[in-house]
């Protein structure tokens, strides 16, 4: 992709903030290969919280690392924001996910030698943009770490690091946050804290996020979860509660039948494109924990 017709993409608009358009992935060659997506179509709109579950080597985790430009796809279209990432070299993919897109990883990446404030404002400066350091104050006190301010990583628990790399995400305003198992090292108490920060990102500020996970009760605090089985999109459920979801779940981990079957769970072919539900601010759900 040019300049010029990167540029041009900033007037693009759309009802979603991601799209994958018949996307497939192999990996290996031959007789090995191994397809870790097939014909994945998917839409999400913009301001809403999707969980993609599965179980182990289902492709979720290609699946983020496709729609985020980390990886790229063999054959299909992948549109966020109304950017066209497929054919966009790789100049064009790094300005995009520093514009465009937040990561949030399980381990959290932060900078050991720099404070909470300097790790948070790391990716704007090496964008080169303008660090506002009233905003980056502001939004780490939303996140509870307002006294942390000053503080190395060491200093802080595991789910404060969380919450250190959840702000690192989202203070550029992108407009899709990426999370890989974000509370997949966190205890139990930490990880309710992640989840909650970002299910208000959601319904407070309109965040788009997209998580892999592959805990039912993460899971039930998205909008909608879309589950995985051998690189396709095999089941979809809105409104999730943990049960339901560790249900779904235990169907698809379920071993293959003799005959051959496939799972319950698998009602949805791999061409069909779900897209997740516009946000309810305000809902009391999840489970019925008080969220």
């Amino acid at each position: 992709m040019t300049r010029a017709a990167y540029a041009q993409q900033v007037t693009n608009k759309t009802t979603h903030a991601l799209e994958l358009h018949d996307v497939t992935k192999r990996h290996g060659a031959g007789d090995t290969a191994v397809t870790a997506l097939d014909r994945v179509s998917l839409s999400i709109p913009h301001g809403t919280f999707t969980a993609v579950m599965g179980p182990s080597g289902s492709g979720k985790s290609t699946l983020l690392h496709c729609a985020a430009g980390l990886d790229r796809p063999d054959s299909g279209s992948v549109v966020l924001d109304g950017y066209e990432l497929t054919d966009a070299d790789e100049t064009a993919l790094t300005r995009l996910r520093r514009e465009r897109m937040g990561f949030v990883f399980q381990s959290f990446n932060l900078v050991p030698t720099l404070t909470v404030a300097q790790n948070v404002a790391l990716p704007l400066e090496f964008a080169g943009r303008r660090v506002d350091g009233r905003e980056v104050r502001g939004l780490l006190s939303r996140l509870g770490l307002g006294d942390r301010l000053d503080h190395r990583p060491a200093e802080l628990s595991g789910g404060q690091q969380q919450r250190v790399a959840i702000a690192r995400a989202m203070l550029s305003r992108p407009a899709v946050v990426f999370a890989d198992e974000p509370t997949g090292a966190l205890d139990t108490e930490a990880a309710r804290d992640v989840l909650h920060i970002l299910r208000e990102a959601v319904d407070a500020s309109g965040q788009t996020i997209v998580m892999v996970t592959h805990d039912p009760v993460a899971g039930a605090y998205a909008d909608a979860v879309v589950f995985f089985s051998d690189g396709r999109i095999v089941d979809s459920m809105t409104r999730p509660d943990p049960a339901s979801v560790a249900a779904r779940m235990a169907r698809l981990s379920a071993p293959v039948r003799p005959s051959g079957h496939a799972p319950p769970s698998a009602v949805r072919p791999s061409g069909h494109a779900p897209s997740a539900p516009a946000p309810q601010n305000g809902r009391a759900r999840h489970g019925g924990d008080g969220r």
